[in-house]
């Protein structure tokens, strides 16, 4: 049996586009009296171009958590729910050529973790709001998932020292310096010293912060 212990942190979860949206250039407007330097911004994206859908493989708990928040998963007319993923989608098997394949194609579009994020790509603002740790906190920006300590049954004293870091006041910095939203913590930490190994799977996007 398994029990979920504890939120440990939060990710948004980010729509990327390409970064390269074209380039700038001046006009310089001249008047009688005055003359007017203004910069505009020349694009070169075309519209009418097909967008490649990039995600994640099946099995993947981002691809999970992105399908159900943006309302991906459907049911057939017998009840049974499936993922309608578009099937040209172009499948990726980590966070780390998700990224990179967004960024080699103006006309791409993915998902991966707040945590994730870096400068080659840029993420997409839903329903106006821009992603970021105030308006995930704030509940404005609306796409979020937790990550959740999951253990079967009663955990060892090793296991628990390990969790008790986790949600401390030191656990928590480690959240936030790897670029995830913290949780409330319990304070400064204090270990029993118990020996012990414990065995950590799950999430490959959260595996960084655990490690």
């Amino acid at each position: 049996m398994k029990k979920r212990s504890a939120i440990i942190l939060s990710a948004l979860m980010l729509c990327l586009a390409f970064t390269g949206c074209g380039s700038a250039k001046e006009e310089t407007t001249q008047t009688n009296e005055t003359t007017q330097t203004t910069e505009t911004t020349e694009t070169s994206f075309d519209s009418s171009q097909e967008i490649t859908v990039i995600s994640r493989e099946d099995g993947s708990g981002t691809r999970g958590a992105f399908t159900e928040l943006f309302g991906i998963i459907e049911e057939t007319e017998d009840g049974k729910e499936f993922d309608a993923t578009v099937e040209t989608a172009d499948i990726t098997q980590s966070t780390g050529v998700m990224l990179t394949s967004v960024a080699g194609n103006e006309y791409a579009v993915g998902y991966v973790s707040l945590g994730s994020l870096n400068d080659t790509v840029k993420p997409v603002k839903i329903d106006g709001v821009e992603p970021s740790i105030d308006t995930i906190k704030d509940g404005s920006y609306k796409i979020s998932r937790p990550f959740n300590i999951a253990t079967k049954g009663e955990v060892s004293p090793a296991a628990q020292d390990f969790i008790n870091f986790i949600m401390s006041e030191d656990g928590q910095k480690v959240v936030e310096e790897a670029g995830y939203i913290s949780n409330e913590n319990t304070g400064a930490f204090t270990s029993q010293h118990p020996q012990g190994k414990v065995t950590v799977a799950g999430s490959l996007s959260v595996k960084p912060v655990i490690e």
